[in-house]
Parts: structure tokens; sequence; C-alpha cells
């Protein structure tokens, strides 16, 4: 029998799809159903790799952990990740088919409309519940012509759509209306019940207002769901630059080592530094220019990019490239993560322009190598071990340079596995004495072990006692702690009966 299926749209961005799409699908799987979750398109550098080695939103990524399935690219046909303020590299089924300005994505989507309704139907016959998530607001009216992400796909399905509205920002009324008034009849009809995010106060506080707007649109409101300080789940896809900040860890005290992480303009995948901020003795900030204060962190990194030699620039033009020197003269650890640790190296080449609109860039020069980029990108899941500790490690690597290096390299990872199949290869290089050091792997701090070892390097430096392998609740843990608030602030009963189970 095909899937049922239920749809989370959104009154706009950062309302809070993500994350109740991600309950949803946990708690549909804690009653025993299959679950699948899914978003036809995605704008997002956050992403992740599948298990067969194509690339998908890192939401989609973690509303397949919540629902307990392997992810598949069918998850996330379709993924954009911007590259420029006008254009983006164009992602189908896992694998890249180019970058394209928005005119040209424009012109390239009604070729997409047969994968993303592909994708629903194999979906389906693998669950008994689809979790689907919108994009932004399905009522941006100069939009709406060529929607395939919002109503087009509750259309295809006949899926009851719950619209989800932010009342932490302000005006939630006037967004749900405003929602509403300019929806088509029959996209109208599709709505069947409002929900209320990040409420913070007393609840009743808002009796009249919800009784309005049910009344006015003859829908329930199904729940009211709290604001949380410290939910741990992935939130929407492109987070701000001010969410950043509200990643970073506690303040510093005599007993934390500090790791700072350049905000580059095209950062991609900082959910890698999730695991450094939960751990009790890390304090993790986020830096887009050279600290007023004179002291200096214990390591600083330079994490993934979306565009390396345009980011690149960004560094020397903030001078943060002169802080970095001065980390490293101060024998602190500057470590680079896929884009970041190509700006280790001497040189980065781009005849091509695939990357950026320069061809050639001098690299920071710490470590003995050049990168060279190509069309074809690597995209697959790495296990292996780090080469110093000996302790396994695994990640994923996506990326478009390569590694041009002399043969005498120092790696950080020696690599047993590449997309489940085995393999005698290594990732990676460090300096001499240890201070520099870069790797391709994202997710290489998810690894608890490698992570306490290396902040207990860390902490040797600073002549703090090593400590022990934390009892972090693993990252699961949060989806059941996000799906119990959402069963109780949420009407499942109502929400059952619209998927007539």
């Amino acid at each position: 029998m095909p899937a049922k299926a239920i749809m989370v749209q959104g009154t706009g961005s950062h309302v809070g799809k993500s994350v109740l799409a991600a309950a949803l699908c946990r708690i549909f799987a804690q009653d025993g159903y299959r679950v699948a979750p899914f978003k036809a398109q995605n704008m997002s550098n956050n992403s992740d790799v599948t298990p067969e080695g194509g690339e998908i939103s890192r939401a989609q990524s973690e509303q397949a952990k919540a629902a307990g399935v392997t992810s598949s690219v069918l998850m996330n046909p379709i993924l954009l990740k911007p590259t420029t303020d006008v254009g983006a590299q164009v992602i189908v089924l896992g694998q890249s088919v180019g970058t394209m300005t928005a005119r040209e994505y424009q012109t390239y989507k009604p070729k997409l409309l047969n994968v993303i309704t592909q994708s629903l139907e194999k979906l389906s016959r693998q669950a008994d519940i689809l979790v689907i998530e919108g994009a932004g607001s399905p009522a941006e009216i100069n939009l709406k012509a060529d929607d395939l992400v919002n109503m087009w796909v509750a259309k295809q399905l006949n899926a009851p759509v719950l619209l989800v509205g932010d009342i932490d920002r302000g005006g939630v009324f006037a967004q749900l209306v405003g929602t509403m008034e300019l929806l088509d009849e029959d996209e109208r009809r599709l709505v069947r019940g409002f929900v209320i995010n990040k409420f913070r106060g007393d609840p009743t506080l808002l009796t009249s207002g919800l009784r309005w707007l049910e009344a006015r649109y003859g829908r329930p409101v199904l729940g009211v769901l709290p604001y949380l300080h410290n939910l741990d789940v992935a939130e929407e896809d492109s987070l701000p630059s001010a969410s950043l900040k509200l990643r970073s860890s506690s303040h510093p005290t005599n007993g934390t080592v500090t790791i700072a992480v350049i905000r580059l303009p095209r950062m991609s995948n900082f959910t890698d530094f999730d695991a450094l901020r939960r751990e009790p003795d890390v304090h993790l900030q986020f830096l887009d220019a050279p600290p007023s204060e004179t002291s200096l962190p214990d390591a600083v990194i330079l994490p993934g990019t979306k565009s390396t030699i345009a980011d690149l620039s960004f560094i020397r033009r903030q001078q943060l490239d002169r802080y970095l020197q001065r980390c490293r003269e101060a024998g602190r650890e500057v470590i680079g993560v896929c884009g970041g640790f190509q700006m280790l190296g001497q040189r980065l080449l781009d005849p091509d322009r695939i990357e950026a609109a320069r061809t050639e860039a001098e690299g920071l020069g710490w470590l003995p190598f050049e990168t060279r980029f190509h069309r074809e990108k690597t995209v697959c899941h790495v296990l292996g071990h780090h080469v110093e500790s000996g302790l396994p490690v695994s990640g994923y690597e996506i990326h478009m340079g390569r590694l041009q290096s002399p043969s005498a390299r120092r790696p950080v990872v020696q690599i047993t596995q590449r997309s489940q199949q085995p393999t005698d290869d290594h990732d990676g290089m460090q300096s001499e004495d240890g201070g520099v050091w870069g790797t391709y792997l994202h997710g290489l701090f998810d690894e608890a072990a490698f992570r306490r070892w290396w902040l207990n390097r860390l902490r040797a430096r600073r002549h703090l006692p090593p400590l022990s392998v934390s009892a972090v609740a693993p990252p699961e843990a949060a989806f059941d702690q996000w799906a119990s608030v959402v069963r109780s602030h949420l009407n499942m009963n109502a929400i059952y009966e619209f998927i007539k189970f």
C-alpha cells in the first residue's frame, strides 16, 4: 500500500519546519511505523553523504536518523549549494550537474519534476508514512508559478499540510493570516491545521487569538510549541550568522580549553563542531574578525567552505591571516577541514573557474601541497584510523579540489574504506611539529574517543589534567527529548486522523 503523507510548511524561513518534521519522524517511528523524510528541493551548504555516496541536505539526513532509517538521495532529490550571491551548484539525486545562475536554474527546473515524482513514488513503496518538509513560504506570489517544493508537492499526494508560524519573531497571527490569504483556494483546502512555534510564557494569553484564527479559517490550532533554549536538533538548513553565536558554548573558565572557528561567508557544514560544543571543558567561539582581547585560543579551526578562494580572500581582508600567524607562533594548533585544509597549502589552482572567478590564489603556505579543482566531485563515506593516536575515525568527503603534494606526506588519517569499498589510502597532512594539520573528513570530531584524545592534548599544553571520554548523551537522545516535548504540546490524535491511520 502506498505510504500516507503529512507535510510541514511554514510562513517563512527559520520558523521551525525542519525540527517539527524531525519530531514527527521520531514520533511515528516510536509508534511502530516505517517513516521516510522528504524535501523536494533544499538550498543549503550544510550537507551529508548517504551510504551509496550521494550528497543530500544535512536536515534530511538528520530527519532520517530521527526516523531510524538509512539516509537516501530520494529524501532530498534536489540540493542547491550557493557558491555566490547569484549562483549555486545544483545536486540532483546526490550528484552535481553543474553550477547555474538563478535564471539558468529557472529554465532547468521543468526537467526536475519527474525526478521529484519518481523519488516520491520509490520512497512511498519503502515507508508507511512520508514526513514532507516545505521550503521558505508557500505564499511567495512571485515564485508560485514555478513551485516544486511546497504546494505542488502537497497536491501530488493530496497531503494534509500543517502550517507553522514563529511567534518568537513577533506577528505570528499576521504571518498565518497573510499566508492563508495569499494561497489559492485549492491550496488552502490542503491546510488542515496551524502550529505556533517558539512560544515563551503563559499560553493562556494566546487563547483569544487562537479562537479567532480557528473561527476565521475553520481549522484547529494543533499546538503551541515552547521555545527550547537547549534544543540540540538540527534546525533550518541555512542558519544566519547570528545563530552561529548561539551555537557557541559557555564562557571559558580555568578548566576549559578555547577553540575558535573562523566564520567564513560561505562556510559549509558548521555541524562539524557541534560535538565539540557539547563537551563540558570546551569553550567554542566563532570569529569573523580578530578579537580585541590579547589572549589566544588553544586551537583555531578553518572550516569547510563552498568557495575556498573567495573565502581565503575574506580571511586576508579581515587580517585573520595575521591572527592565525600569531596563533601559530604562540604554539596554538591551527586546523583546516576540507576547504579550510586547502587554504593551509601553498597554492590553489582553478583553471576552469569551477569554484571562483579567479584561476589561482596563494595559500597560507603552512603545508607543502597545492590544490587543483576538478569538475568531478569527490563524495564518499570514509572509515579509517587516526595515524598518531591509532584510534578509529569516520566521516565523509565532499569536495571539488584534489591534493597535489610531494610523495613524503605526513597523513592524518589512514583510510581503510571509502563508500563501503575496502581501500588502502590516506587523508590529510600535518606539519613536522604537528601544530598545523588538515583533513578532508567532515565529521571527524564526532568520534568520541578521538575527540577526547585531541582535547586532552590541548589540555596537556595548558598543564590541565586529562579527562576521560565524557558521558555526553548521544545525538539521538535529543530526538527523543524533542519528540516528547512535541507529543505533549501537539494534537497527535488529530494528525493521525488527517493521515487516516
